[in-house]
């Protein structure tokens, strides 16, 4: 990192809070403005940020601005206006996990639960019936984020025998680590904290009741997060964490908790799907046709590879509806897009005085 601007225990303290040369290239290009700081919570149109340790854990007064006109996601690494009260900048990112806006009427918004992220842990719990579908949709997200994802089945203290859940998500997961971890016993606890070496960030998403904050609390080593209770019977928990917040990490890193999301919605993807899917991508490139559309088409690889046993028929349907979703997602993007462009030319149209038939 460049020693002009931040310099010497600023330095120091902005590479423990994950400060890396992409930050300082980003902040090289803007100029190098102001002091930057980086994005710990949200709450309704304000950011907390903070410039060291001490601000991110409580022990200092960390920076509270406005987030006027910027769009701003915990992990973001901000510059201040020079008055102090609000975003003047969003330093370009390393990476985003982000899905279509889950609230009525915003289809086509975009919402990104935390940026900046270098590793995701992808949660789910054993005691509850596998998901694959599910962790199909997170893989996508994941890997459009920019950040690496890692499986991780939690509560093995509840089973006797975790090979099978495991198994089940890892067919699903194709080469992305599937680790199986336990918050209470503290299994696997010491992998996931390896994660977050130097000073790396680390995200956790998952449905409510998986034992994420259980999770957390054991990497950190105190209750930063308040869990609760599960309820008996259907294992679903309560939402205990009710906005996302960045927490450091004893020693090094950092972790991103998320509140419970119920739906993976898509954002349009880039590799994602590709990525999520390879097994049934590299069976059409050897489809006869081009456009094979794996349906009744003779020399189809696919419809080859599924009669041979060699391909699960529910891979590739859940491939085809994450598609059409994307598509239609696209359509809703371009539809408001139009709109909007209307609404602007609307605005610029010049008023016409009426004529009244008189003349000078």
């Amino acid at each position: 990192m460049s020693t002009v601007g931040v310099v010497n225990e600023s330095d120091a303290a902005l590479r423990r809070m994950g400060w890396s040369a992409a930050f300082d290239d980003a902040w090289e290009r803007l100029g190098r403005p102001g002091s930057p700081a980086r994005v710990t919570r949200l709450d309704r149109g304000w950011s907390t940020a903070a410039r060291s340790l001490d601000e991110a854990s409580g022990l200092a007064e960390p920076v509270r601005l406005r987030n006027i006109g910027a769009d701003v996601a915990v992990g973001d690494w901000i510059v201040p206006s020079d008055d102090g009260e609000r975003v003047e900048h969003v330093l370009e990112r390393t990476s985003a996990f982000t899905r279509r806006a889950s609230f009525d009427g915003m289809r086509a918004v975009s919402h990104t639960l935390a940026a900046n992220i270098d590793v995701v842990f992808l949660v789910h719990a054993l005691g509850m019936q596998p998901s694959p579908r599910r962790l199909e949709r997170e893989l996508v997200l994941a890997f459009d984020s920019g950040a690496d994802p890692v499986v991780v089945l939690t509560k093995t203290d509840l089973v006797d025998d975790a090979e099978p859940a495991r198994a089940a998500l890892a067919a699903v997961a194709l080469g992305v680590p599937v680790l199986l971890a336990s918050g209470v016993t503290g299994e696997g606890v010491e992998a996931l904290r390896d994660a977050a070496a130097g000073n790396r960030t680390l995200a956790f998403l998952g449905s409510s009741g998986v034992g994420k904050s259980t999770l957390i609390n054991a990497l950190v080593g105190d209750a930063v997060q308040a869990t609760s209770e599960v309820r008996e019977g259907d294992q679903r928990g309560r939402h205990t964490t009710v906005g996302a917040i960045l927490v450091p990490m004893p020693g090094e890193g950092w972790m991103v908790d998320t509140p419970g999301v119920r739906a993976v919605s898509l954002w349009l993807s880039g590799a994602g799907i590709e990525r999520a899917f390879t097994d049934v991508f590299d069976l059409t490139d050897h489809c006869r046709f081009r456009d094979c559309k794996h349906d009744q088409e003779p020399g189809c690889a696919v419809r080859q590879a599924i009669a041979d046993g060699e391909l699960d028929p529910v891979r590739l349907t859940a491939l085809e509806a994450l598609i059409v979703e994307e598509s239609a997602l696209e359509d809703e993007q371009r539809a408001r897009e139009k709109a909007g462009d209307r609404r602007a030319k609307d605005r610029r149209r010049p008023e016409v005085a009426e004529f009244d038939g008189m003349r000078d």
